[in-house]
């Protein structure tokens, strides 16, 4: 089969034929028709994550057809059109994931090639109102915004909601499942142009947070937040404290711009703050998610849908931060 190779540290993806994978009982083999893009991908080919082994098969996110099924596998998942889970092995602890959980894409190969192989118990039909590449663009994003707004934050309808830095997949998945939930919802990011787009998307308003008058503006926008997410961490993290409401919860799943430092304590336990870490999800916050995406009807944010061969292009884009939505890649092999 054709699939995309990643075959050392920052290379290039180079389109290679590789061994079909050989089924075991309780697997399946899915005819991926699109896959999307994370940021884990981006960090896997620079070295930036942990466990790297080469050559790996990348991608998390994947939709497609059931070409074949193990041994002990029902046999009506044969032809039937479905998404992956890509959270794998979470364990019986919904709090926290066991010591064996693992993503798809790494350290087991992901949904970058023709086909992918999984457990059946990873399976989930396609949602009926999408398209291949729009249900490709939300297992991996999507469920880490579920867990990280609901499971974890406990957001309720009417609460106000601050999405920090939008226009990535997961974040923007905040955005619309907030919106969905009623909530009052605004953003951060660095591009005007984003905001503007994030409030087509049903945010309240927003502030591009190179401005020095950032933190004020939201006060003077919102008051303060009862929900905030955030995937940055770093410096600027204790502006997030100053703007929670007394009970507040922040609720973050990534450090793209590192240790969180300079933190008053006397601030979180005055305000009786909650911060709360996330990653990734169980299997029912991954069959709650496709619930919540089916009964509001919600369409994934899409950037682009690049070719099987304009991968590396795809991934340029992300390393450029060019992109609001998700990077799809139409698997038509």
């Amino acid at each position: 089969m054709k699939a995309l190779v990643l075959n050392g540290l920052k290379e290039p993806l180079t389109i290679s034929e590789v061994d079909k994978p050989v089924l075991k009982e309780d697997e399946v083999l899915v005819k991926i028709k699109a896959a999307a893009f994370n940021h884990r991908d981006k960090w896997i080919q620079e070295g930036l994550y942990a466990g790297i082994k080469y050559p790996i098969i990348l991608g998390s996110d994947g939709a497609g057809i059931v070409a074949e099924t193990g041994s002990s596998v029902d046999k009506k998942w044969l032809n039937q059109e479905v998404i992956i889970n890509p959270s794998f092995n979470w364990g019986n602890n919904d709090k926290a994931q066991s010591k064996d959980f693992r993503i798809l894409g790494l350290p087991d190969n992901g949904t970058l090639g023709e086909y992918a192989l999984c457990k059946a118990e990873y399976l989930y039909k396609k949602p009926e109102h999408l398209s291949f590449e729009e249900s490709a663009a939300i297992p991996l994003a999507g469920l880490t915004a579920y867990r990280a707004l609901f499971t974890r934050a406990a957001t309720q309808p009417r609460e106000k909601v601050l999405i920090n830095g939008i226009g990535g997949g997961v974040a923007l998945f905040a955005l619309q499942y907030a919106v969905a939930e009623g909530c009052e919802v605004y953003v951060t990011s660095s591009s005007d142009e984003k905001i503007e787009k994030a409030k087509f998307l049903g945010a309240y308003g927003g502030v591009n947070y190179k401005t020095t008058s950032w933190v004020d503006d939201l006060k003077a926008m919102a008051g303060g937040f009862d929900v905030i997410v955030d995937s940055a961490a770093g410096e600027g993290f204790k502006n997030l404290v100053e703007l929670a409401n007394p009970g507040g919860r922040i609720v973050f799943y990534g450090a793209t711009t590192g240790t969180i430092k300079e933190l008053d304590p006397r601030r979180i336990f005055w305000k009786q703050l909650n911060i709360l870490g996330s990653t990734m999800g169980t299997q029912k916050d991954f069959e709650q998610m496709l619930s919540f995406i089916d009964q509001h009807k919600l369409l994934p944010v899409i950037d682009k849908v690049f070719a099987f061969n304009e991968a590396n292009e795809a991934l340029d884009r992300m390393r450029k931060s060019e992109q609001f939505g998700k990077i799809v890649i139409k698997v038509d092999l």
